[in-house]
């Protein structure tokens, strides 16, 4: 047996707990794997979109690249998250990013003839999308059967933390490459970064379903849907995140918001987008009191009621100083709710479940703030920035409070010692 760790105390308790990363030979060999493909493959797309401005002038043409990379994304991932509870999850993740390493390298060539065609960039981005997706219920799935229970949390956080970095570093890495070395330079980084996650998901030792093994299909679906549905506290960890991205996410006002509110430039335009990641980088950096959390579903609600909270001051902010701040005080309360929310689903979730309610639960964060976006800029249309950004923080606090009173067994609930 293992002495039990002793508790950290003072500043060692607040900084991100790195135990996975010291007694996890296989997470450390991950985590930095996919860091780096995290960071380094975001700069793919940054220059996507751009390549495909500058090929065509038209603003439509990049805005469907969003709709390209959705089809995947709505349908493979849940196909996906099936298959990663029946078959080997490493041999599946192997597939997967050589599939989407495979994808970007075609970008690299398309990027390099010299009539570059639109049409190859949108096939490429499917099927990139489409490998990605078909993954991502046993990428996700893999945390719980690489650390014990107890160093879940501190994983889940120090991906998070890879992630905020990713988010502020690789915009601003891919703007510096797409003008030094260009568009194909650009994606031969991207491809960099992948192979970082393929070599290793290669090193991983085969990892299959503990009491899995049902042929993925129609009927393995329904069940992974089905256990969701009864299980009411993973439900509210749904369901609380869809309230706050639906009603609380301004993001696509961020560009009228600096011009129009803050009379600023593009540039403010790019902070906007980064300050909430920047709150989330900190958060991850300070997350060492995340694993000592037992009231996980209290601290859930009042992350996403303080998230709500900042998203409605954040619409009268008048000051650049302060809309930051604001936006970086809700990206840290999303990120805490984020790692716990997390941490509740991994927990309730037999392993045989793990790779279709990973992949129901990314479906669902990546598709809430896109509905968000619709209803905060059409909201502003028919009213004003003030009134959809402020009315939408509002909404989200008074979700979150009806959410609890509906499903009061999320806020009931309390972990176990030693998770």
């Amino acid at each position: 047996m293992t002495e039990p760790r002793p508790a950290p105390t003072g500043l060692r308790r607040l900084l991100v707990d790195t135990a996975p990363l010291r007694t996890s030979r296989d997470f450390r060999r991950l985590w930095v794997g996919q860091g780096l493909s995290y960071v380094l493959g975001e700069v793919t797309y940054v220059a996507l979109p751009y390549q495909v401005y500058k090929l065509t002038g038209s603003t439509f043409a990049v805005g469907a690249i969003a709709l390209v990379e959705l089809v995947p994304l709505l349908s493979l991932t849940f196909i996906g998250g099936a298959a990663a509870d029946a078959l080997d999850r490493r041999r599946l993740l192997v597939i997967s990013e050589a599939g989407t390493t495979a994808s970007v390298a075609g970008l690299v060539v398309n990027a390099a003839l010299p009539h570059p065609s639109v049409a190859a960039c949108y096939a490429l981005a499917f099927f990139a999308a489409a490998f990605s997706s078909f993954g991502v219920g046993a990428s996700r799935s893999l945390i719980p059967r690489l650390v014990p229970p107890e160093h879940v949390t501190s994983a889940l956080a120090l991906n998070s933390l890879y992630a905020s970095l990713g988010s502020v570093v690789a915009p601003a890495l891919a703007g510096v490459l797409i003008k030094t070395v260009g568009i194909t330079g650009a994606y031969a980084v991207g491809v960099a970064g992948f192979s970082c996650s393929l070599a290793a998901f290669w090193l991983l030792p085969s990892i299959t379903p503990i009491g899995g093994g049902e042929p993925p299909g129609i009927r393995s679906l329904i069940e992974g849907f089905r256990f969701l549905i009864h299980q009411r506290v993973i439900l509210g960890c749904f369901l609380i995140d869809t309230v706050a991205m639906v009603f609380g996410m301004p993001s696509a006002l961020f560009p009228a918001i600096a011009l129009v509110r803050l009379h600023a430039g593009a540039a403010v335009v790019g902070y906007l987008y980064a300050a909430p990641a920047a709150g989330a980088l900190i958060a991850a950096l300070f997350s060492g009191w995340f694993g000592h959390v037992r009231r996980q579903g209290v601290v859930i609600v009042v992350a996403a009621t303080l998230w709500g909270v900042a998203i409605a001051l954040f619409g009268f902010a008048t000051s650049l100083w302060l809309a930051l701040l604001l936006l970086a005080f809700a990206g840290a309360a999303d990120a805490v709710s984020a790692v716990l929310r997390n941490r509740i689903m991994f927990a309730m979730t037999p392993d045989a479940f793990q790779g279709r309610v990973s992949a129901a639960y990314l479906a669902q964060v990546t598709s809430a703030p896109r509905l968000g976006n619709l209803e905060a800029g059409g909201l502003a249309s028919l009213t004003s920035i003030r009134v959809s950004v402020a009315s939408g923080g509002v909404a989200c606090v008074a979700g979150c409070l009806l959410l609890v009173a509906v499903i009061p067994s999320l806020i009931r609930y309390e972990a176990r010692p030693g998770t």
